[in-house]
């Protein structure tokens, strides 16, 4: 790793991209004479994750910002620089910007309505050109900084979410399987991958932006899809382990169920770790026999009159570590159907 990433890394690309649009606005306010204090803190506040929120979000910031300077020099001419004008500047403009849809423009028009009126001396007219001016300059600068300069590469931070994810699952599976008592412990990481997996979508989110103003290649999108379906994927697992989380596994089973049940679920979990490799004879063989105790219990199942439950805790847990293996054998199979397209289109780099 090169200097250049290893500062990438420690930093982050949006933060040197928040100190880069600080420095350009100031240098243009600077060389025409203007303010820079205000311009500075529009363009640090207006930095966003990717290139199209900045487009779409400084379309509203600006006439949020023109609403916020009208309000601040209209209470201002009345009752001058009391508590009451900036508390009256900032809700009016809250209030204005809410009613007119202008909800991404709220910050940026309440630190405008704000920071105008200690400055309203003179000229009122000119004080509200002068900020409009500052304000867009920021706007403008940070847009631009955001959209040209290291544009944000979802796509690597997408795969390895997702490989973390499933690197998790087989952790929780495992602490399942070995250590069911402790519920709170494994409903905090049940959580926890629950939040990694919402986050990952938001990236998702973020890239589908992104190819809005960017060209792509045919590569790119199919490979997206593949992810998108390892996350179809990764909600099913979550909810199986979900419904595994209070089931106890060492109540009321004999020794050779439990060496079963847990010998196939560690298995599942050693493939979630890596589900890109070939399930060996092993796991199979350790699924069969599985299988073959769910069905044998199944046929044996009768429902006790004191309990109007229709599964017992092991019947439970054995359903849903066949469904998790149901799950990796899907994903084994999209891994190599993928494995089979790449070897036959080696070269398929057309943009879109």
């Amino acid at each position: 790793m090169d200097l250049k990433q290893k500062l990438f890394k420690f930093v982050g690309g949006r933060i040197l991209k928040t100190g880069l649009a600080a420095f350009i606005t100031a240098w243009i306010c600077d060389a025409l004479g203007l303010p820079v204090l205000f311009a500075v803190i529009t363009a640090i506040v207006t930095v966003e994750p990717t290139a199209s929120d900045s487009i779409k979000k400084g379309i509203v910031r600006f006439p949020a910002a023109a609403i916020g300077a009208g309000f601040a020099m209209i209470f201002e001419s009345f009752l001058h620089q009391s508590p009451f004008t900036y508390a009256l500047a900032a809700t009016l403009t809250l209030i204005a910007c809410h009613k007119l849809h202008l909800d991404s423009g709220m910050l940026v028009a309440t630190l405008t309505a704000v920071a105008m009126v200690p400055d309203a001396t003179g000229d009122h007219m000119t004080t509200f050109v002068l900020r409009l001016s500052t304000t867009l300059i920021g706007i403008v600068v940070s847009t631009a900084v955001n959209y040209f300069v290291m544009p944000p590469k979802f796509h690597s931070m997408i795969n390895q979410s997702v490989e973390g994810l499933y690197h998790s699952a087989g952790d929780l599976l495992d602490q399942i399987m070995k250590d069911l008592p402790h519920a709170r412990k494994q409903n905090m990481v049940y959580q926890r991958v629950s939040r990694e997996l919402q986050r990952t979508y938001q990236l998702i989110e973020y890239q589908r932006e992104e190819w809005k103003y960017r060209r792509h290649s045919m590569q790119e999108v199919r490979s997206f899809s593949v992810i998108l379906k390892k996350l179809e994927y990764m909600q099913k697992i979550l909810y199986h382990l979900g419904n595994m989380l209070f089931v106890d596994t060492k109540k009321g089973f004999d020794e050779g169920d439990y060496e079963t049940i847990i010998d196939a679920g560690c298995s599942i979990s050693k493939a979630f770790h890596d589900p890109t490799n070939q399930i060996g004879e092993e796991h199979l063989l350790k699924i069969e026999k599985l299988d073959q105790l769910f069905h044998e219990l199944d046929d044996t199942r009768t429902i006790s009159s004191t309990s109007r439950h229709h599964f017992d805790d092991k019947m439970i847990i054995i359903f849903e570590l066949l469904s998790l293996n149901d799950v990796l054998d899907d994903l084994y199979m999209l891994e190599q159907k993928e494995l089979r397209h790449y070897r036959r289109s080696p070269h398929h780099d057309a943009e879109v």
